[in-house]
């Protein structure tokens, strides 16, 4: 038996959306029906399994729809008849369009991972880390039409570490998204939020990551590379060409602000250390420390070195091309 009167449909797809579902349930918020994006085939045999706000589901009986689009009047008519008061969305992955956002008594309102209007768009914890950013958080926003661009209703905050990576710092704004729907819904349900709009002109976008975003361009600054290495692990990864190999790059150190560039070609290895291979970047020098190599766990440099003390050598060259 539910603790609170509100109905509510919940809408999400992967880990971030199934730690606030959980969450949710363990408040004792009344969930009538779950809705995800349909089983995708995953392992060895790509059998389709459901995905973790789908597993959520199915453990606590709760009625779960998978539509690949909510274009139909049929898809719509099933949601509508879930009499939802309030839709709860979290890294969906599906657009709503304004007959579905109209449909719940309260709206729609989404768990968004990030400081509002920065980062709008499908990508904002990696692009935070990426851009240097000090802070992150979560807001939890009223749903429109445009992307991101409701009025934000409740925030929280967090620092962003100097060691973040992008998995790290997706599991503590999940933490915080989950604590923060559960005060949303108690304040949505007794008529005490407050929605306060955005300022359009400070938004930024967090474009969607790609596979092709991972290759390391040797030509940029220390600093960004070292933050795009973090942003970027555990996915899309980070990666260069060595004696034509993959190597996956999965944590890097700029080296310090006295180390003078040395006039080399970026991703030109400059010194091979027992804990670090130093290279040469557009901007500064680059301390590589863990490496991950081709059908190999990641391990540290020194651990690498210890076994295969002539894979790398001072005046190799990193990236496209390199070994040839």
């Amino acid at each position: 038996m539910s603790d609170h009167s509100l109905r509510v449909v919940f809408a999400g797809t992967p880990d971030f959306a199934a730690i606030a579902l959980e969450s949710i349930l363990a408040d004792g918020w009344n969930v009538v029906a779950v809705y995800t994006q349909p089983d995708r085939p995953a392992g060895r045999g790509k059998k389709s399994r459901p995905g973790p706000v789908a597993r959520v589901a199915l453990d606590n009986d709760i009625p779960l729809e998978q539509p690949l689009h909510f274009k139909t009047p049929v898809t719509q008519s099933t949601l509508a008849g879930y009499q939802a008061d309030v839709m709860v969305v979290a890294a969906y992955g599906l657009i709503l369009p304004q007959s579905v956002l109209d449909l719940p008594r309260l709206g729609c309102i989404n768990i968004h991972a990030s400081l509002l209007p920065r980062w709008r768009g499908a990508a904002p914890i990696q692009r935070a880390i990426e851009a240097g950013d000090p802070k992150s958080g979560v807001c939890i926003m009223q749903m429109e039409a445009g992307l991101d661009t409701g009025p934000v209703l409740l925030s929280g905050q967090l620092d962003i570490r100097a060691e973040e990576t992008g998995g790290s710092l997706h599991d503590r704004l999940a933490e915080l998204g989950a604590t923060l729907i559960n005060t949303a819904l108690q304040r949505l349900d007794n008529g005490t939020l407050e929605a306060i709009p955005q300022d359009d002109s400070a938004a930024t976008y967090a474009a969607k990551l790609s596979k092709e975003e991972g290759q390391i361009n040797w030509q940029q600054s220390a600093v960004d590379i070292e933050r795009r290495i973090r942003a970027f692990n555990p996915w899309p990864g980070s990666w260069t060409q060595h004696r034509n190999q993959i190597l996956k790059v999965q944590a890097a150190t700029t080296a310090s602000a006295t180390a003078a560039d040395s006039g080399q070609m970026p991703g030109t290895i400059l010194g091979v250390e027992k804990a670090a291979l130093r290279v040469q970047c557009g901007d500064g020098v680059l301390e590589v420390t863990h490496i991950q190599l081709p059908g190999k766990r990641a391990m540290s440099v020194a651990d690498i070195l210890n076994g295969r003390p002539d894979l790398f050598a001072s005046g190799e060259q990193f990236g496209e091309g390199s070994g040839a």
